[in-house]
């Protein structure tokens, strides 16, 4: 069996547009590959239009079987091709786009999925999303990224103490520490004082230290699901009085300087404060992420829906437990056993990619008071019940074994592929928004 597969972003383009949207299916499409090269002869190719079907006629002429998978959402997934196609796709909203708008008929994912018959997501969440919308029958397995192997490697070296003891972590990028950075020139412009930092000079060697109970979150700054403002504020009002504990922000973005500015800004809105925020943006070496997993006590989630979420995964593999909500894909790994559950409401919102912003699905909004409650019972777990973390730890490694290992990935693809096409029926005309 040929595989072929297509991400927009690739290794040749990866820094250029590391934050731009769609810029993780690169990422994911790397820890699937493993996995689909037990299965059949893969090839990645950067000009699908140019390879795919010609590869197709190729495998067809000597009898052998071929399919393309497009790791990008269903509205950037070719139909046009001869070859059997799936898209490979990520989705937190509680409906489909079911509308076109631009003169593309693929924003209306219903086109796209009837035409390529059958689909792999991240999640059961958007498995329902779209039966909901394609039938109860419709072909789409929820088959997650395999980052477990990878990571529960790594945290089988690492030390899994809720506190931290000292650990020193080399960055060659930008480095802030709230207790190092003058502020004042963060606050509204009536109170300024001083000189902003500036973002423009080269990436510099830098070194970070971590010690007490470590809380670590991994996001891109414009990506407006992270809600990266909750989890600042409520970490610093929770922890308004309390110096032993941290919060570091790992930022991934090609040009994060306006996103600097702005959370400078909280960070200035948000005080006077005991508690230490780093933020760090720049490369680490394996060695140096792999320091910074074992100087986190927890990793925090607060966003409004997750399509898969790997850096939560990734830690959780190593035996982080979490402080994440119960939604979207994030339920079929987080539980009360692995991490500490924050609440949340549905809040009226658009699809991310709908110029018209039109209020058409769901989103899911963080319980501020219940993130500050997760943060101060997950600090007197880490202080106090070392025995009750270590549960935490453990269930955090098993649940995503089961939820994301390259075994357990393998046989959901295999079982995949081995199903039949399902029969192409009719859809209700797509409803064209000029």
């Amino acid at each position: 069996m040929l595989i072929i597969i297509h991400s927009e972003t690739n290794k040749s383009n990866i820094q250029q547009n590391l934050g731009r949207p769609e810029y993780s299916y690169y990422f994911v499409l790397k820890e699937f590959r493993p996995v689909l090269e037990r299965i059949g002869q893969v090839i990645e190719v950067s000009n699908p239009d140019e390879l795919v079907d010609r590869l197709y006629f190729d495998c067809l002429s000597r009898g052998e079987d071929c399919v393309f998978l497009s790791f990008s959402p269903p509205h950037r997934t070719p139909i046009h091709y001869a070859c059997p196609t799936i898209p490979v796709f990520a989705w937190e909203f509680s409906t489909i786009p079911t509308e076109s708008w631009q003169g593309e008929s693929r924003h209306d994912w219903r086109v796209v999925l009837q035409a390529c018959g059958r689909a792999i997501t991240h999640s059961t969440f958007t498995v329902n999303a779209v039966r909901d919308v394609m039938g109860a029958d419709y072909p789409i397995c929820a088959i997650p990224a395999p980052v477990w192997d990878r990571f529960a490697a790594r945290g089988e070296q690492l030390a899994k103490r809720p506190v931290v003891d000292l650990v020193t972590l080399n960055l060659r990028g930008l480095l802030i520490d709230s207790r190092r950075t003058d502020l004042r020139p963060y606050g509204p412009p009536r109170l300024r004082e001083g000189t902003p930092m500036s973002f423009a000079g080269p990436p510099e060697d830098c070194q970070l230290q971590l010690e007490g109970v470590v809380y670590t979150s991994v996001f891109n700054p414009y990506d407006g699901r992270k809600n990266w403002q909750d989890m600042v504020s409520a970490f610093c009002t929770t922890f308004r009085d309390i110096s032993d504990v941290t919060l570091v922000l790992k930022l991934t973005h090609h040009d994060i300087a306006d996103a600097l500015t702005d959370m400078l800004h909280h960070l200035y809105k948000n005080q006077s404060y005991q508690c230490r925020i780093v933020l760090i943006h720049g490369y680490l070496a394996d060695a140096d992420y792999e320091a910074l997993v074992q100087a986190t006590s927890y990793v925090v989630n607060s966003s409004y829906g997750e399509g898969q979420c790997l850096p939560l995964m990734e830690f959780m593999s190593c035996g982080k437990p979490a402080i994440a909500p119960l939604n979207t894909a994030m339920a079929d790994y987080v539980s009360s056993d692995n991490a500490f559950i924050v609440d949340f409401t549905e809040e009226l919102t658009a699809w991310p990619h709908d110029p018209r912003a039109a209020y058409r699905t769901m989103r899911y909004i963080t319980d501020w008071d219940s993130l500050c409650l997760a943060y101060r019972a997950s600090y007197d777990v880490a202080k106090t019940d070392e025995q009750r973390y270590a549960g935490m730890s453990a269930e955090a490694i098993r649940s995503l074994q089961r939820f994301c290992s390259q075994a357990s990935t393998e046989q959901r693809l295999r079982d995949f592929f081995a199903q039949p096409l399902q029969a192409r029926g009719t859809l209700p005309a797509p409803v064209t928004v000029a």
